[in-house]
């Protein structure tokens, strides 16, 4: 059976892929705006965990009402859950039988509704997996430990290509540093080299 997962280089969908890898051909996609060149980080990565991989566009328009979401409400959250439920709608287009991410039980954004999951599943005759749902934190934290080589540091200093990168450089362009900086917290970022 053959599954999209959407893919980011970093350590929760280098890890979901590894868990569904032994149920599914496994294709690490990253969907992105075209914004950046940030989707080469997570092609890497995808080559060093021995995975196929591919990119995929998305609605330009979707991450302008993102930045603008962002902008109004002065934090990420609900322009970065907009874009990823985007990501999965828009890769549930493709000829797969399912589609899947990274996300973990404990995470804040992007998390996805039951509803939404059924809705997806519905109209685009896919299965929705999200095979770390059931796992906190620190046991993905273990698990990523035991498995993978990873990079950690500030969002801005380490490669990635999740949808963030992008938004940043479209909220840098629309209003500058002060903006990206009053929008986004610091947080860590992870960015996944390979196996142990």
């Amino acid at each position: 059976m053959d599954l999209a997962l959407c893919y980011s280089g970093g350590k929760d969908s280098s890890l979901a892929a590894l868990v569904l890898d032994r149920f599914y051909d496994v294709t690490l996609v990253t969907a992105h705006f075209g914004v950046t060149d940030d989707h080469e980080h997570a092609r890497r990565a995808a080559e060093a965990l021995g995975f196929p991989f591919e990119t995929h566009d998305l609605d330009r328009e979707v991450a302008r009402e993102a930045v603008d979401r962002m902008r109004a409400d002065g934090f990420p959250r609900n322009g970065i859950q907009r874009v990823h439920e985007h990501a999965l709608e828009s890769v549930a287009g493709r000829d797969v039988d399912a589609v899947a991410d990274g996300t973990r039980r404990d995470d804040r954004v992007p998390s996805i509704s039951r509803a939404f999951a059924q809705s997806l599943e519905d109209r685009h005759g896919v299965d929705y997996i999200s095979p770390l749902s059931g796992f906190g934190r620190g046991a993905v934290d273990r698990l990523v430990d035991a498995t993978l080589d990873v990079e950690s540091g500030p969002s801005e200093e380490v490669p990635k290509a999740d949808y963030e990168g992008e938004l940043r450089a479209l909220l840098r362009e629309e209003a500058g540093d002060s903006a990206v900086a009053e929008v986004f917290p610091d947080h860590e970022q992870t960015y996944v080299r390979g196996t142990r």
